[in-house]
């Protein structure tokens, strides 16, 4: 693997660890697509760095399972302003 990856591999999973981001919010800070977010800290990353690699994987868990509340609290959001502007 080249050297700039792996660098990037620990960037972006030591973000995540210290901001509890989420994938999308990871890709969008580091310019990145998503799914090369998610393959580098859920494959990559094991193999380079173990310790961080259970750590983001934690935190990856806790944003899964929490995405649905995020979801209904979005749409609450988005239906709530539409109800204010009229």
């Amino acid at each position: 693997m080249k050297d700039y990856i792996e660098e990037r591999v620990v960037e972006i999973a030591k973000y995540i660890i210290k901001t509890n981001a989420t994938v999308r919010e990871a890709a969008k800070v580091f310019g990145v697509s998503k799914s090369t977010v998610h393959k580098d800290v859920t494959e990559r990353l094991e193999s380079i760095n173990p310790l961080i690699y259970e750590e983001v994987k934690k935190v990856l868990l806790k944003n899964k399972a929490e995405r649905h509340i995020r979801g209904g609290r979005a749409t609450h959001m988005k239906y709530k302003s539409v109800k204010d502007e009229t």
